[in-house]
């Protein structure tokens, strides 16, 4: 029934609907959604934030780091500390000579090594097909999930804790990160886009049909591109995807309803299209392509942030005759130089910029040294050896809108931890000697190799006997 303490004034409701209204247009960011979420409100460890029952998570007991130094990545710099985690959580960081925690505490001496937040990579492909394709190893999901597990292994014992991965065959990357947050694969926590979407022949369909379970899809028209956006948030995307080639049109549509859905939206795009892309609201420009300085004081100004991935072209220039041969996407000047004047001019436009590597194929395999070569790259700019590992830490975590759980070594923020055997706040190559990681509270790589502890049996019923 209705109670009429709650009657307003038609012109009383009208103010409320028109200030409901004002709210909801002014929602023009992906980070606007916080502020619904209640106090206190549990959510998922991801940018969904989907609210949560109340309960433990990460290991049960008490996890001590004693002996090191302490590199928090907040900028500040690093000092005696030890540091105390409690399943899943970072507990406190405590003075060098405080013991407070519980007798049965696991103790872990770090004496004279580095204890940092874990590294984020925020452009990985997980499923990439390795050359030469075989018969035995398809676009199929089942292969991609195992290619997938594989290439999540090589990351954590890297000392990389989260990597976003944003384009992969399929459901795999949903699955993969699913498997992750239950511990029961080893690696990093994954926030995933799903599938890249583009247009017509854009950037990943250049002159060939795509099939359904593949890493792209095409879409033609604003309402298709909003249609699309809306599938890949229902399958759990925690990311939106969106490549060049596309009408202005396109990608305003899918910035709208990403950002009406709580999620951000990075962009794989050139030239005028870096433009479009600004201009219609996206929150992030991967790669160093081409742009003018116009483009660059207008993502300054709106705030658009960037994923460079310098190191990845320079390893594909190696790898393929100095050029980026083959692709309609990729119709422009390109070189080293290039790309790290553009990364030069973005640092000096003072655009908020993270760190990934974008490792196609089997480049994988030669980590952690790309993503140590991409922190090198930024050092070359005029970032400073620690402000390098801030960008590969906490920056990451903004960028990742994880920044309230992920990215700093402080209390309350969930427990991904590295410790390495080096300095790497003055040296970045030390970031190759990681000898332990803990993610969501778990040791997953202990002594540089991957911990698989031996599972607990559960209980099964007695064997049967025969009745004497």
């Amino acid at each position: 029934m209705f109670n009429r303490r709650w009657a307003l004034p038609a012109a009383t409701c009208a103010i409320v609907l028109c200030g409901l209204t004002n709210d909801l247009q002014a929602q023009d960011r992906a980070r606007d959604r916080r502020r619904y979420i209640a106090p206190g409100q549990v959510t998922s460890d991801d940018p969904r934030r989907v609210p949560m029952p109340a309960e433990p998570r990460g290991p049960a007991g008490t996890t001590v780091l004693r002996g090191g130094r302490v590199f928090d990545g907040t900028g500040a710099p690093a000092r005696a500390a030890t540091v105390i985690l409690e399943r899943n959580r970072i507990a406190r960081i405590v003075a060098p000579t405080v013991q407070d925690w519980p007798r049965d505490a696991r103790v872990i001496d770090v004496t004279g090594k580095t204890v940092m937040p874990g590294l984020i990579d925020l452009h990985t492909h997980l499923s990439y097909i390795e050359p030469p394709t075989s018969t035995t190893e398809s676009p199929s999901d089942q292969d991609a999930a195992l290619r997938g597990a594989e290439r999540l292994r090589y990351f954590v014992e890297s000392g990389i804790t989260s990597v976003r991965d944003v384009a992969s065959i399929g459901n795999v990357p949903f699955v993969l990160k699913q498997w992750v947050a239950r511990n029961a694969l080893p690696g990093p926590r994954v926030f995933a886009a799903g599938q890249l979407l583009t247009g017509r022949g854009g950037h990943g369909a250049d002159g060939r049909e795509i099939a359904l379970d593949a890493s792209v899809i095409e879409r033609t028209g604003a309402d298709a591109w909003r249609q699309a956006v809306r599938d890949l948030f229902a399958r759990g995307a925690d990311v939106i995807k969106v490549a060049s080639h596309f009408s202005r049109e396109e990608v305003k549509a899918a910035v709208e309803e990403a950002h009406a859905l709580g999620l951000k939206v990075t962009c794989d795009c050139e030239t005028f299209y870096i433009q479009w892309a600004v201009e219609a609201g996206v929150d992030m420009i991967e790669h160093p392509l081409p742009r003018s300085d116009e483009t660059i004081r207008l993502m300054a100004q709106r705030g658009t942030e960037a994923d460079p991935t310098v190191y990845v072209y320079t390893y594909y220039f190696g790898r393929f005759g100095g050029g980026y041969f083959g692709s309609t996407s990729r119709r422009f000047l390109f070189g080293d130089s290039l790309n790290v004047d553009v990364l030069r001019r973005m640092k000096a436009a003072g655009i908020k910029m993270g760190i990934g590597t974008d490792l196609i194929v089997d480049w994988f395999r030669s980590l952690p040294h790309p993503y140590i070569n991409e922190l090198k790259y930024f050092t070359q700019v005029g970032y400073s050896v620690p402000e390098a590992l801030v960008a590969a830490t906490r920056t990451n975590a903004e960028l990742l809108d994880m920044d309230d759980k992920l990215g700093t070594l402080e209390a309350g923020k969930l427990a991904d931890v590295l410790v390495v055997n080096g300095r790497p706040d003055e040296s970045l190559d030390d970031l190759a000697r990681v000898e332990l990681v803990i993610r969501d509270g778990w040791v997953v790589v202990e002594g540089g190799r991957v911990v698989v502890p031996r599972h607990q049996p559960t209980d099964a019923p007695p064997i049967w006997r025969p009745r004497p």
